[in-house]
C-alpha cells in the first residue's frame, strides 16, 4: 500500500509520514538517563558511545578507514606475538573507563597484566594503547584530537595515535604520568616512520598506512 505524502501510519493520526517513530523512541532512555546496562543491552551495528548517561552516535567508517584500521590491527598484532604478549582487538569493543564511560576505540592493545586483570569481565577495563582513525568531519576532528586525547590521559592509557587520511598524518602521543596528560611523542608525515613509545620495536611506515587498495 502507498501511503500519500502526509497522511498519517497506521492509523496514528498524531504521526505522520516523515516524522520520527516517537513510539520506538519512548521504548529507550532519554539523553542524560541512560545506565551502563541500558547501553549495553543496546543491539545495533553503529558506533556507540556513552557519557555520564547520553549515547553519541559515531559516524559510519568509509572503506579507507576500515583498510587502514585492518592493516594497523594485523601489523600491531603480529608484532604483539613476537614478545610482549596481550591482546590486539578492534571495534566494535566497548572499552570502559570508569562507571558510566565508555569508548569505542578503532583499535586497542590490552598487556598481559590488564588482561589477567579482567577475570571474567565481557569489556576491557581501561587500555594500554588505542588507536583511532579520524572520520570525516569537524565534528570527528574535534572528538579525536581533543576530547578523546583528554579522556584517554585522564584515565591513564599510556599511549594514543591519532591517525588522520585527511592530513596523512599519524600523531603518537605519550602519557606524562607527572601530569595526566600527554606529551607529543612525533607527528609523522608521507616519508616518515610513525613509532611507539610504549611497545618496542613497533612502527610503521607512513606512507603504508595511507597507500591502502580499495579494489
Amino acid at each position: 500500500m502507498i501511503i500519500p505524502i502526509g497522511s498519517s501510519c497506521m492509523g496514528h493520526r498524531a504521526a505522520e509520514v516523515g516524522d520520527p517513530v516517537w513510539d520506538l523512541a519512548t521504548l529507550f532512555p532519554a539523553q542524560g538517563a541512560w545506565t551502563e546496562r541500558d547501553y549495553l543491552a543496546l543491539d545495533t551495528n553503529r558506533l556507540i558511545e556513552l557519557t555520564d548517561g547520553c549515547l553519541e552516535v559515531l559516524p559510519m567508517p568509509t572503506l579507507l578507514d576500515q583498510l587502514i584500521v585492518d592493516y594497523l590491527y594485523s601489523l600491531l598484532k603480529e608484532h604483539v606475538k613476537t614478545g610482549i604478549g596481550g591482546l590486539v582487538v578492534f571495534a566494535p569493543l566497548p572499552v570502559k573507563f570508569r562507571p558510566d564511560l565508555y569508548r569505542e576505540p578503532d583499535i586497542v592493545y590490552l598487556s598481559p597484566d590488564r588482561v589477567a586483570a579482567m577475570g571474567k569481565a565481557k569489556y576491557p577495563q581501561g587500555a594500554d594503547l588505542v588507536i583511532e582513525v579520524v572520520s570525516e568531519g569537524d565534528e570527528a576532528r574535534e572528538r579525536d584530537y581533543n576530547t578523546k586525547r583528554t579522556i584517554y590521559a585522564e584515565h591513564g592509557v599510556p599511549e594514543y595515535w591519532i591517525v588522520d587520511p585527511d592530513q596523512k598524518q599519524i600523531t603518537v602521543l605519550s602519557l606524562d604520568k607527572s601530569t595526566t596528560s600527554f606529551r607529543e611523542h612525533g607527528v609523522f608525515k608521507t616519508g616518515q616512520q610513525a613509532t611507539s613509545v610504549m611497545i618496542a620495536g613497533f612502527a610503521t611506515s607512513v606512507d603504508a598506512v595511507f597507500s591502502q587498495p580499495q579494489a
